[in-house]
């Protein structure tokens, strides 16, 4: 065939083709599709996310076998993982036998050999790029899979980030273009993809797609002649390739819906990015079909295969792995019933209430449960509290001499409240250090400067390279929070003294902190500060929006201290002594050191002696977790130097390892050593009336920490789908967008494999979260039934929920709108 005769196939296509619209059944399957993928938050913010959370209204193992299906993605450890603690006696035939009764399976799920056998059988769904890449002719040749993510992949980090040359901000001459057709022009001037993949004439195919993506989804549909039923499942699978950005999109969708709550769920862009992924394989389809006859007709049957095997496809993943969810129940029974035992007796042993020498409140985070153990054993009137990290403080923080804000609250929420850090003396100075320093960073990360920036300043940085490679010591500077100014982000206008006493009321009344203070209260925040680490806001505090914990305990801790306050609190119905005084402090969570940010000589020497010795007692406790032999004082500067490291990679295992969430007395879990692995929020039922407070904690914390778990979980089981694989590979992406694990592919999401492996094993376990409510089971029931998100994470195994007795020690079981004893 001639050249002439190409661009005249070409043509052609493009111009007698006239498909007709979507049917609603079809429009409905696109969306379902494009709210499949969960969001991921950029990197200076970064917080952990469900990667399935959108998934959420269908059972997790419904779930698990489709993506099995489309994508190779597991949700389930590999049969190794669990012969492993069969053969160490962590699961045993009683936790097998339990577990397979609660799913309701009768098959055979002992022998895993048999398991492995079925698996490795089970054909998966196959993309039409798949397909062109599986002929022999292209053995030798890149594969389109791989070109395809990698082109789609460094288009979307020039379109998204904020200096990109494709960003649409910088584009004015064309600000109304989507996603798509931004895509569509670009690509139309590469000449380059058909010598690159070895066809001639492809190129010209991208002059055949239409110019909308609405016109873009009829051709295809058309053209590939798919029904509802199969192109919800095909515009998953094509998602599911460029997951990562995917993810990025959902994102940016994530944010607007909180400013703009009543908009569509489902966005432009996500459908734009979709049109791209679809239009690759229309243009490959085309290709062949007009260019390679001798090819098309083979290509067509199998398509046609492709499509009549899906859903049958689908259900054989499920049966499949039937058996590796009664293992993988029997783990979590495993977890689950020594501590049933444990929080039963310790509930029915009870010590009585103390006198308060101390009080200290500290995020639940799971870090924190071993140093509130430590800091409790220094002497039996210090009294400790779980709650979520940002205090109740629905806020964003502007530092002095910044134009920027940055949330302190969970990725849920959207802030309501502006803190400002008001100029100090010599802040002046301070805001053009900083903008030197920004200008500085952009000049040196310019594509066009980053050679010469290196060749001007490398003399100059030299002896910085060699301290911090030879003597690495951790700096942190402390937050500019001389004075605060509160906002209402809405309106700008200053927070009233009506309205600060209402934030210390409903923070003061949710931790349950209301009466019987202590002559001192500490705050305690946390955070995490390693060096050369572009996850490192995911070792912060996730309730703080993957920032430390100090601007929200500095910020309570200012306000629950002044007197104007105290006064109009009172009147409100908590009294606050006169002798009482909060003190914010940050717990490091590398060092396990408590530093008190505020007034640290108004505490006791005895105090300031209890927070260095249950330090110490949490060091040595998690040493051996790190690979680090217990050394006394020199154990503080062994983690010193870790987190100022810029060649470590495991300078922590941030909540590596989680597995439950209680919220019950403090006295119910004192006693237990919950190992680190526990999510733990001080909840006393008998103070909470109306159970507006376990409301808050079942929709807010309980979902965090699920959130949590299930991407320690995910980036557990399927590293190269929702984990980000070696970071010593990482390379940022746009400054903050995320990473690329070289220089090209996906952009990936979720934890490097770093965070989750030591090197010669998994440092994380997947349980699903295991949730204790220490509360009556008719208000959880109600709660449940009125909000449908937990109802769904509940009904369909995302997590289990339980209700504990905190009289009788009894423990129940809920699911399907049912107790039944645990």
């Amino acid at each position: 065939m001639t050249a002439h005769e190409k661009t005249t196939t070409a043509v052609e296509i493009e111009t007698t083709l006239t498909p007709n619209r979507l049917t609603p059944s079809q429009e409905r399957a696109l969306d379902r599709a494009c709210a499949s993928v969960a969001p991921t938050w950029p990197l200076d913010r970064l917080i952990a996310v469900n990667p399935f959370w959108t998934m959420r209204g269908e059972h997790f193992g419904t779930v698990s076998a489709r993506l099995s299906a489309l994508a190779y993605v597991r949700c389930l450890m590999p049969p190794s993982h669990y012969l492993e603690r069969w053969q160490q006696g962590q699961i045993t035939e009683q936790h097998l036998k339990k577990a397979a009764e609660q799913l309701g399976y009768r098959g055979s799920y002992r022998n895993l050999l048999d398991v492995v056998r079925e698996l490795s059988r089970l054909p998966h769904w196959h993309n039409i790029s798949d397909l062109v890449d599986a002929r022999r002719d292209r053995q030798h040749k890149m594969a389109w899979r791989d070109e395809i993510t990698h082109q789609i992949s460094q288009f979307c980090a020039a379109y998204f980030q904020e200096d990109g040359p494709l960003n649409p901000k910088r584009l004015s001459t064309a600000p109304s273009k989507s996603l798509y057709q931004h895509w569509l022009a670009v690509t139309k001037m590469d000449r380059g993809i058909s010598i690159l993949m070895d066809e001639p004439g492809l190129d010209q195919y991208f002059g055949t797609l239409p110019p909308t993506e609405a016109e873009l989804f009829q051709a295809a549909t058309a053209e590939l002649d798919t029904d509802a039923a199969q192109l919800g499942d095909y515009s998953q699978a094509l998602l599911l390739d460029i997951n990562g950005w995917a993810a990025w999109v959902a994102y940016e969708d994530w944010q607007r819906s909180l400013s703009e709550p009543d908009r569509a769920a489902t966005t432009t862009a996500m459908r734009s990015l979709l049109a791209i992924r679809l239009a690759w394989e229309l243009v490959l389809w085309r290709y062949i079909q007009a260019e390679q006859p001798s090819q098309a007709e083979r290509l067509s049957t199998l398509w046609r295969r492709e499509l009549a095997e899906l859903p049958a496809l689908v259900e054989r993943h499920r049966r499949a792995q039937q058996p590796l969810w009664v293992w993988q129940g029997a783990s979590e029974l495993a977890y689950q019933q020594p501590l049933h035992q444990a929080l039963s007796e310790s509930v029915r042993a009870a010590p009585p209430a103390t006198t308060a020498a101390l009080q200290a409140v500290f995020c639940i985070d799971v870090r924190s449960e071993p140093l509130r153990r430590a800091l409790e054993h220094q002497n039996p009137a210090i009294q400790t509290l779980g709650f979520a990290g940002f205090f109740g403080l629905p806020l964003s923080y502007r530092p002095s001499g910044s134009s920027l804000e940055q949330p302190h609250l969970p990725g849920l929420l959207a802030p309501q409240i502006t803190l400002k850090g008001d100029s100090p003396p010599g802040a002046q100075r301070s805001a053009k250090t900083l903008n030197w320093r920004a200008r500085l960073q952009e000049w040196s990360q310019s594509a066009t400067a980053t050679f010469s920036a290196v060749e001007a300043g490398g003399l100059l940085y030299a002896g910085k390279l060699l301290r911090r490679s030879l003597a690495p010591k951790a700096k942190r500077a402390p937050q500019a929070m001389e004075s605060l100014t509160w906002q209402w982000r809405d309106s700008g206008t200053a927070l009233s003294l009506a309205d600060k006493v209402q934030l210390a009321h409903t923070a003061l009344t949710a931790m349950g902190l209301t009466r019987d203070f202590a002559p001192h209260v500490l705050l305690v925040g946390h955070g995490s500060h390693s060096a050369n680490n572009p996850h490192a806001a995911g070792l912060e505090c996730g309730a703080c929006g993957g920032q430390s914990g100090e601007v929200s305990v500095r910020a309570l801790a200012r306000l629950l201290n002044d007197p104007d306050l105290r006064t109009e609190l009172a009147e409100a119905g908590i009294e606050i002594p006169a002798q009482s005084r909060f003190v914010p402090a940050l717990h490091h969570t590398i060092t396990d050191r408590i530093e008190v940010l505020e007034n640290r000589d108004s505490l006791p020497q005895t105090t300031r002696q209890w927070l260095e010795e249950a330090g110490e007692q949490a060091r040595q406790e998690r040493a051996k977790a790190q690979g680090l032999a217990p050394e006394g004082e020199r154990l503080l500067d062994t983690l010193a130097r870790r987190e100022a490291d810029w060649a470590q990679t495991r300078p922590e295992w941030g909540l590596a390892n989680n597995a439950s969430f209680i919220a019950a007395p403090r006295s119910v879990t004192a006693p237990i050593d919950l190992k680190g692995r526990s999510f733990l929020h001080d909840y006393d039922w008998r103070t909470d009336q109306d159970f507006s407070r376990l409301e808050l904690i079942m929709t807010a914390p309980m979902v965090v920490a699920h959130w949590i778990n299930m991407q320690y979980n995910s980036s557990t089981a399927d590293n190269r789908k929702f984990g980000s694989g070696n970071k010593v590979l990482h390379n940022v992406v746009g400054g903050h967008l995320g990473v690329f694990e070289g220089n090209g592919g996906d952009l990936r999401i979720g934890l490097p494999k770093q965070s989750l492996h030591n090197g010669e094993r998994w440092m994380h376990e997947p349980l699903r979260l295991s949730v204790y409510l220490a509360a009556p089971a008719e208000a959880i029931e109600s709660i449940i039934q009125r909000h449908e998100s937990l109802r769904m994470l509940v009904d369909n195994g995302w997590l289990y929920l339980f209700q504990l007795d905190d009289v009788s020690g009894q423990i129940q079981a809920y699911a399907q709108g049912r107790w039944a004893a645990a």
